[in-house]
Parts: C-alpha cells; structure tokens; sequence
C-alpha cells in the first residue's frame, strides 16, 4: 500500500509540475527578446540597451528608426495594454470581453472618440503624420515576428491584435483626454442639485476658485539653481492617475541626431510625454480646465430636426455597430447637432456634448519638437502646437530658468462659464474659438525661486474670459510650496522623493480641531465620543497607514460632505461631489452661515458619530485595531491574469496600506495615487530620479513585471539619465526584413 501510495503522490507531483511549466511556458514565451538581433526595416542598425529596471536606452542613425524601435520594444512589453487602450477608446471592449463591456463601448460610441482620432489624422501635418507612423510600423513589425506570443492575455481572451495604426496612437491620446477632462456628469449633478434645491447654496458648493491659490503655481515643481546643492535647478513630477497594472506609464530613452530625450509616455504613443533632454526638464499636471459644455437642444428625435437661432437644422445620423463576443451586436444610433452628440438625461431633456476634442481645427503632434527644445523660448514654441488636452508644464533649464506653462486647447467663453447645461437654440453661449496660447498663464523665473502645480487654478482674477474648471483645492500646492520654502538652499535630487511622498493634511488636520471643539460644545457622554476625542486631540495632521486619528477624519468628511450636499441641494445632494469639495466644506465650516443648520456644532457631532458607525461598519467594532491603512488600501490588479483562479493573486501587486489621502501630497486614495516619480537634476543628468508602481513590463516573466513596487513603496527612486544603459543586455535591430 505505501508503494501504491508513493507512486500516486509521485505521479501527482509530476502531474503539478508539468502543469507548472506548461503554464509557464504559456505565460512566459512572450516575455521580450533582450539580446541578440532582430532583422527589421531600419535605414541602419539600432540598438536597444536595457538597463537594471528594463529600461529601453534606443540609439538610432534617424529619428523614424528611433521611433520605429519604440514602438517594437513597447509592443515588446505592453502590447495587450496597448491593445485594449485602443479598444477601450474606440468602444470595441466587447468584441473580446462580451456583453460585460457592453455599457462602456457604448459610451465611447456615443463619445465618437474613433471618429473624432480619424478627423485628427487626417489633419495631421505630414511632419507629424510621418511620425507616429514610423512608430506604427514599429508595433507592427512587432505583431507580424511573434505570431501566437504576444502575451497570455490574448491566449485567454481567444483574439489576436490587428495591425496597429496612426488612428490607434491618436485613440490612445484621446482616453487620457477623457480621462483628464470628463466634467460632463458634474455639470448634470450640479443642474440636478440646483433644480431641487437653493441655487446660491449649491454654488458655493462647486466653487472656481477657492482663494488660496497661490500664482504662479497631479504635482509637478521646480526649483531655482538658488537653491540647490548644486547651483543647478531641480524638477519634480509625480503625477496622479489611477493605480493599475501594468501602470500608465512606460520608461523610454531615445538617441538619434538631434534628438537625445529621456522619461516616461503612455504605451502607444511614440517619444516622451514627462522627461528630460540634454538642455531642459519637464513634467506635466492636470490642467482641469473644464473642456466640455452641455447644450440643452430642442430637437426632435425621430426625426433629427432641432432649432438654432430660428432656423430649423437636421442632426447628422450616425449608427454604430458593436461586435459582441459570444452574443448578437450592439448597437448605437448618433444624433449630433452643431453642439456635438445628443443624450437623453433622466429628467427627459435632449443634451448635446460639446467637447474641445472634437472641434475640426487641424490637429498637431509637437512632442518632437518639444523633445528639441532647449531653452524657454524654444520650449514655449513647442507647446504652442500642443491640441491635446489642458495641462499645466512645469520647465527648468540648465542655464538656471525655471518656469510654468499652460498649454492645450482649452474654449474661449465669453460672458458664461459652461458649468451648467445650457441653451442650445439660441446661439448666446457659444465658445468664441480656442484661447490664443499668448492668453494662456506663463510665468518664468519667479522671485520665490519656485513654481509648483497641483492641479489648482493658475489663472489670474482679471483674465478676461471665463475660467470654469474642476480645479482642486489648494492644500497640496501650499504645503509644497510650505515644504520648498523650510530650506532655503542646499536642496538635492532625493530630497525632492521626500516631498513627494509628504503625509501631511491640513485640510483633515482642520476637520481634527474643529470635531474636537464640536465635541467639548456640543458632544455626548458616550463612550466612542471620549475614544474620538482622544485620537482626534493633538493629532498632527499626518495621514500615516498606522494611526486611527486619519480614520475618523475620512468618514467625517463623507459625511459633512453629504449633509451639506442636501443642505443646499435636497435630495439630490446626496451624491454631492467635486474636486475641490474639501475646499468648500473647510470654508462652510470656517463661515457657518446662516440657512444651512440651526446648530452647527451639532451638525458636526452627528456627522462625526454616524461616521463612526460607518467605521464600525467596515473595519470591526473593536476600534483599537482601526488604522488608516486598512480603510486607504491599494491592490494594482492586472484585469485578466489577477482573476485567473487561485493563482490571479500572485500576478496583483498588493495588497498596499498606504499613507496619504486626497489632499495630502502624496495623494492617494483605493483607486488612484502617483503613477510614477521623476526628478530632474539639471546639474547632473545622471543623479536624476524615477520609478513605477509595479515595473516597466507587461509580461510576468520578464524580470520587470513589478521590480520597482517595494521601492516605490518605500521611496527610494532609481538613477536614471542620458548616459545610462551601456551596462545593459542589448538588442540590435538590423536593417532588412520585410
């Protein structure tokens, strides 16, 4: 019996590990090639160096075989991301997911994004068209060579990639657009709000600007040679997305005459979007300019027939068809008018989107240019073409300038703010063209020796159009700024990591002194009440994973945001959100005027005892085990391998406690956070900083799946500059091949 049962567990064991290897095999034969030569159609030899973070250092003799081997060695490592980027735009999730997908494609379809990236190609300047081309080619070279190896997600989703084109590269541009300016559905909350509510309360609710910001101004700053170490200035950048895996960004270093540039850019589109050259830095905020208006149209829609200025007009009709995996296609019928494409809202009214996006000026791709550029004059230059979304472009330059530039193509409204839906039919708000560049905030060299952007608004009170947005609050960017100013020289590239991953919340910290009063005014004997005050007394303000006293501040605020939602806005101001929310809810409770409670003191005890049962709720009754990091926890999950049965979790990152909050620095929160760091030392290239969440690959096997995720954790960033990658495993991308 023990020879029977040797052999079965023996059997058994062969069995798992064969079963092992063949999965490994299955998961690992796409890992990308590193070494050796790959024949491809290149002008003249390439060569890819990867670095100890498998970072692609491309030498090239042109810049289009450059860009041709960025596509290939990012097809290399992110392939399906790049894929479903693509497909996520362009409302074709469904052709591979099934009928899961089927609500989001139908927005995208509703969106026109493949149709608004097929009118930008077209209007690309032949310059830029040759371009993204070059890089197109690239992935395809990529697709054709590993025929069947492209990555275990299309194994397990049955579907292969289609050849990648310029078209594809522009989708991808336009789903970080939408992402970075999607205030359509706040402008519907907030008319929703006003309809049941008090139009003067809900305003103060949605506010423009909250009076702290500070100009000049996701964070980015740089600091004067001043006031540095090394006489040269500094550039920080860590921008703020959502968490995934693989991450948002993708590490590149290209060289080729006339081009040396360095950094990070979104897999799909070619050069560097965050980085630096040999001359000058750069890195990138939110703009949250808002860039979307909604049109209330009288419009019949059977017929397509609306009205505009006393004339009658006819909506162009557009039907989508979309591929449902497994089920019969879906399908979307278009209206759109002059305004853009028609929604029906719950309330009945017919609403047409307008979007800067999708306005039919000619379309341009300045990143080589910007890539280029070597001092401020140039850089301005360069992102005077820029037609994407609206950013905020923090500059530094080893001549000592240091400067912040607004770019993008942001409407031009006069005499209106576009925050609400408004009047389609009688012409009265329509945006007056794009805002010149000239018009748009610059500033260089400022006195303080500082420019910082954290999403907050950067225009001055008397621009002379309207400046409506979803600007965030302030604290982020004043206590950067506060942490800039505690050293007055001598600052170094690691010190910049270090505020970067700042804790510190004033806003809670307020939310903290003012429970606490509340609490001695108007607070109840009861034994949570004590345990409140206790953590919340004397608190720091620092959100750390460790301690309770962030806890309770977090549900406090859900819940005063909530009561003073329907203080102003009924019903419907349960659902009260905005971006720069906190700023509102700290002034209300500085102010506390009159008409919103009959006792604010009591308003804020009951807050803060309902968001102690909501604690309960989520983390245990036994308070003594709250901490931060257990409510402000973070799993970055592949989206297909990280749900395979039993063994998805080994290809998640995470579960991370994390310190932090939405107005702290380091902002984080369960869904978004930093989506890398960056510093630029303009002193010495080589002492320059970055790092990922996870890693620069898409594939598991590859060495560099998640190799950065413990030093993103703890902050320790990794050198990285011009000079870097000799070191490395190379590949040579040979001219010749198909």
């Amino acid at each position: 019996m023990r020879i029977v049962l040797r052999v079965a567990n023996t059997l058994a064991a062969l069995a798992l590990i064969g079963l092992g290897a063949a999965a490994w095999w299955f998961i690992g034969r796409a890992a990308p090639r590193t070494s050796g030569t790959v024949a491809a159609p290149v002008r003249a030899e390439v060569t890819v160096a990867r670095d100890g973070i498998g970072l692609p250092h491309i030498t090239a003799a042109s810049v289009e075989d450059a860009l041709f081997a960025q596509g290939y060695v990012t097809a290399q490592d992110r392939m399906w991301q790049m894929d479903m980027v693509r497909r996520l735009a362009a409302g074709e999730v469904s052709e591979v997911a099934g009928a899961g997908a089927l609500e989001t494609d139908a927005l995208a379809r509703k969106l026109r994004l493949r149709r608004i990236a097929e009118q930008q190609a077209r209007t690309l300047p032949p310059g830029d068209l040759a371009l993204l081309a070059a890089y197109a080619r690239g992935v395809n070279h990529y697709i054709e060579e590993h025929e069947g190896r492209w990555g275990p997600e299309f194994g397990l989703l049955g579907y292969q990639p289609r050849p990648w084109t310029v078209t594809d590269t522009l989708l991808c541009g336009l789903q970080m657009d939408l992402t970075l300016t999607n205030s359509w559905e706040t402008d519907v909350r907030k008319a929703r709000m006003i309809a049941e509510g008090d139009a003067a309360k809900v305003r103060r609710l949605f506010p423009m600007r909250t009076g702290g910001e500070i100009i000049p101004g996701s964070n980015a700053w740089a600091l004067s040679g001043t006031r540095t170490a090394a006489g040269k200035p500094l550039l920080a950048g860590d921008p703020h997305l959502e968490f995934g895996l693989p991450p948002a960004w993708h590490l590149v270093h290209l060289k080729a005459p006339g081009l040396n540039v360095i950094g990070a850019t979104l897999p799909g589109v070619p050069l560097v979007l965050i980085g630096h050259n040999e001359q000058i830095a750069w890195s990138v905020t939110s703009l949250q300019f808002d860039t979307m208006d909604l049109y209330a149209e009288r419009i019949d829609l059977r017929s397509g027939r609306y009205s505009y200025q006393g004339a009658v007009y006819e909506a162009e009709r557009e039907t989508e068809l979309i591929a449902v995996k497994g089920a019969r296609r879906g399908e979307v019928t278009n209206l759109v008018t002059r305004h853009g494409p028609v929604f029906t809202a719950n309330d009945g009214a017919h609403l047409a989107l307008r979007w800067a996006a999708a306005a039919p000026e000619p379309y341009s791709f300045p990143m080589l240019q910007l890539a280029r550029a070597g001092n401020w004059a140039e850089f301005r230059e360069a992102l005077a073409g820029d037609q994407g979304p609206g950013i905020n472009v923090i500059f530094a330059a080893r001549n000592g300038d240091i400067g912040h530039q607004v770019a993008g193509r942001l409407p031009r409204r006069i005499g209106f703010l576009g925050d609400l839906p408004l009047d389609g039919s009688t012409g009265q708000y329509e945006w007056d063209g794009m805002i010149p560049f000239e018009e748009l905030p610059s500033y260089l060299n400022p006195a303080s020796g500082q420019v910082v952007s954290a999403n907050q608004n950067p225009f001055k009170e008397d621009t002379r159009y309207a400046v409506s947005g979803f600007f965030a609050p302030p604290d982020r960017q004043r206590q950067i700024s506060a942490l800039l100013e505690s050293k007055a020289e001598g600052w170094r590239a690691e010190e910049m990591v270090r505020v970067q991953m700042d804790v510190y919340s004033a806003f809670s910290h307020f939310l903290a002194r003012t429970a606490v009063a509340a609490l001695a005014a108007r607070g109840p004997k009861a034994p949570w009440a004590a345990q409140a005050r206790q953590w919340l007394d004397g608190w720091n303000g620092q959100m750390r994973k460790e301690l309770a006293a962030p806890v309770l501040t977090h549900y406090l605020y859900r819940q005063l945001r909530r009561r003073l939602g329907e203080s102003a806005g009924g019903a419907a101001g349960a659902e009260y959100r905005f971006e720069a929310a906190p700023a509102a809810v700290e002034q209300l409770l500085r102010e506390r005027p009159a008409g919103w409670f009959a006792d604010w003191d009591e308003m804020i005890v009951e807050a803060l005892e309902e968001g102690w049962k909501e604690a309960e709720r989520e983390l245990g009754r036994d308070a003594a085990r709250w901490e931060w990091g257990k409510v402000n926890q973070v799993t970055m999950a592949h989206p297909v391998l990280g749900r395979l049965p039993l063994a998805g979790r080994f290809f998640n990152a995470g579960p991370f406690a994390m310190s932090g909050g939405i107005t702290t620095v380091q902002q984080t929160t369960r869904r978004l956070g930093p989506s890398m760091r960056f510093v630029a030392d303009l002193a010495d290239w080589d002492r320059s900083l970055i790092h990922l969440p996870t890693g620069n690959s898409g594939h598991f096997t590859s060495g560099h799946y998640k190799d950065q995720a413990d030093e993103f954790q703890a902050g320790t960033a990794f050198p990285v500059g011009v000079g870097k990658g000799e070191g490395g495993r190379r590949l040579e991308v040979g001219a010749g091949g198909a």
